[in-house]
């Protein structure tokens, strides 16, 4: 987690957040000055971001959308107040419609960021300036801090490169709370390609698999919101276990970046989690992200008790044989 120290002043009416990463300072700059790399951290995980203009000068205003995993939309913009090239810009903050105009409605706030190099690589200092105390109590009440460092958090397979973030590093995890949970996995394929082998039938009874010795016997996929998904597995002859399925239903879809679906065991009572699929393409490959939500800890616990994580990966090396033919 790249987020070293939050501190809110509620006598100065701040919230600062100090970063520090281990890439040269022009690459932090980059990440936050070109919209394409922003908005893959800009937003919490579930909550992506998707930069609709950046005028990136004085005077000049950035708008995006964030949308939530049920299809919830915030909107929100950028003006740029000041910009001192490499080392630091500012912002007027605020809430916006889904057209870009600025929600008088809601508060907006000053936002500094700060660039500087660092004896291990470089530094980000951003201090936001509210308005009134009332104002920055209802911000944090929204859950902003929370926010804030969350997004903060996928900013390293950013400053990196996906191949050096995670190529040869395998399906890895991330708790990311008592009810969330991020699993990540580098193919070395284009999205287009992984995008098909999430959502044809054919392709998916190819790899998606789990342990050897299963095959898929139903597999029905979803093709737009509300739309039910069903996958059915059994073991081969010889193999023990008895066969299972999971069902669900469609709730976002937005090819080929991103797709959201509730799930559960079929034939088992209780809440379903919602599974929230990202695909971000980057020199060939592809980072396939997934945030789970669980219902709970306890289910959380459960469920990764099961050896999931191991099932997964093997499923996704034969992806990834998949891809590269």
């Amino acid at each position: 987690m790249p987020v070293t120290d939050v501190t809110t002043s509620p006598d100065d009416l701040t919230m600062t957040l100090v970063g520090d990463f281990s890439v040269p300072v022009e690459r932090l700059w980059e990440a936050f000055t070109t919209p394409s790399l922003l908005e893959r951290f800009w937003g919490p995980p579930t909550f992506p971001a998707r930069f609709t203009g950046f005028d990136f000068a004085p005077g000049g205003r950035a708008t995006y959308t964030m949308t939530g995993p049920r299809g919830e939309r915030s909107s929100g913009y950028w003006e740029f107040l000041a910009i001192t090239e490499g080392a630091s810009f500012e912002v007027l903050d605020g809430f916006a419609g889904e057209d870009g105009t600025p929600n008088p409605a809601m508060p907006s706030m000053r936002l500094e960021f700060h660039f500087a190099g660092t004896d291990g690589g470089s530094r980000l200092v951003t201090t936001t300036h509210f308005v009134s105390l009332e104002e920055m109590e209802k911000l944090t009440e929204m859950g902003m801090v929370e926010g804030s460092t969350l997004a903060f958090g996928q900013i390293d397979r950013v400053l990196e490169g996906l191949r050096e973030f995670a190529q040869g590093k395998g399906t890895q995890i991330d708790i990311l709370s008592d009810t969330h949970v991020r699993i990540s996995r580098l193919i070395d394929g284009p999205r287009d390609l992984v995008w098909r082998a999430h959502n044809d039938p054919d392709l998916m009874s190819r790899w998606l698999l789990g342990p050897d010795g299963w095959r898929v016997t139903e597999c029905v996929v979803g093709a737009e919101p509300g739309a039910t998904h069903r996958m059915r597995w059994e073991p081969e002859a010889g193999v023990e276990g008895e066969g299972f399925g999971f069902e669900g239903e469609v709730l976002l879809l937005d090819p080929p970046f991103r797709a959201v679906q509730t799930e559960r065991m079929i034939g088992t009572p209780g809440p379903s989690n919602v599974n929230d699929l990202t695909l971000v393409e980057e020199d060939g490959a592809t980072l396939v992200t997934i945030v789970i939500e669980y219902p709970d800890d306890a289910t959380r616990d459960m469920i990764l008790a099961t050896g999931m994580i191991d099932g997964m990966e093997t499923s996704y090396a034969r992806l990834d044989a998949l891809a590269q033919g």
